[in-house]
């Protein structure tokens, strides 16, 4: 039997199957797949292939389909692991939020990276706009002028004020989209609000330290009522990125990619190299600093400094 793995809890999988029911499967034996060594070799979002357990209501998984994308990141805990967030992924939303708690360019850009290096397109939503003051409001649309002027689709957001909803709505209706950002920027509340059926759990901020409050502890698939399926992933504190050659990072920061053939050396890594178009660009503001930032923290593998920012 196919089916779509809807929730993943590390040793059983609930897979949704074409006549829409839910069965809970496991692996079958040591389950790995080629080339990739992660902490979960089954995700949200993969269809797999699975058969019952004799004489029980369980399924066995015996194939993963092969994926059209999927996003992920170094393991928290395991750095010569990964983990996969999530696989076939139409559309990956990352919510920010300028404070409470404050989300830095640094993850912005690896998250983004990311996605440019899988081939999923993302689309950021400034969420809690409701919430802010005048001066947070110009720290929010500095960010949003950067990322829109690179070609990223901006949304700002309230899931308690009703704010640009229906936009997001739109975007998800018949796809499979995915809600990712640090613990407390909002998530589940706003997925709680686009559909409201689903009444997902929901925790307040940290008072004290600013952080949300793991609400999400694994990533679980839920159909949509008006069209689609939506990927509700646990707050990410980091994000380190995977595999990347130094050679090909510029490919993934698309305002750098565009102007990399015009350097004078083909294997310019933009820092110190004469006649670089990138570090022209960075002194005309044609490009903006944090972003630079972003590229050479990648390039020097310093993935446990993610507070780069415009405004930091």
């Amino acid at each position: 039997m196919k089916g779509v793995v809807t929730k993943s809890t590390g040793s059983w999988y609930t897979v949704f199957t074409e006549n829409k029911n839910s069965i809970d499967c496991r692996l079958k034996g040591k389950f790995r797949i080629k080339g990739i060594k992660s902490t979960n070799p089954v995700a949200v979002g993969d269809h797999v292939i699975f058969e019952f357990e004799e004489g029980k209501e369980t399924g066995v998984i015996n194939q993963i389909v092969d994926r059209k994308n999927y996003i992920i990141r170094k393991s928290v805990n395991l750095s010569k692991q990964t983990h996969i967030i999530a696989a076939n992924i139409d559309i990956a939303f990352l919510l920010v939020t300028i404070d409470n708690p404050p989300t830095f360019t640094g993850f912005i850009d690896r998250f983004l990276a990311t996605a440019e290096a899988y081939g999923i397109k993302a689309v950021i939503l400034f969420n809690k706009i409701d919430m802010y003051s005048s001066e947070l409001l110009e720290k929010k649309e500095e960010l949003e002028k950067i990322y829109t002027s690179i070609g990223y689709k901006c949304i700002d957001v309230s899931a308690t004020e009703n704010i640009n909803l229906e936009k997001v709505k739109e975007l998800m209706k018949g796809k499979t989209t995915m809600f990712s950002g640090h613990s407390g920027v909002g998530k589940s509340t706003l997925i709680n609000a686009i559909e409201p059926l689903l009444n997902l759990k929901t925790a307040e901020i940290s008072k004290q330290h600013k952080q949300g409050l793991h609400t999400t502890t694994f990533a679980e698939m839920f159909e949509l009522s008006f069209g689609g399926f939506i990927i509700d992933t646990p707050g990410i504190k980091g994000f380190g990125v995977v595999d990347f050659e130094p050679q090909e990072i510029t490919d993934y920061f698309p305002e750098f990619f565009k102007l990399k053939s015009e350097c004078k050396f083909n294997n310019c890594l933009h820092i110190n190299e004469p006649n670089c178009a990138i570090k022209e660009a960075l002194a005309n503001d044609k490009i903006a600093f944090s972003r630079y930032k972003s590229y050479l923290q990648i390039i020097e593998g310093e993935e446990e400094n993610y507070r780069t920012d415009i405004y930091a």
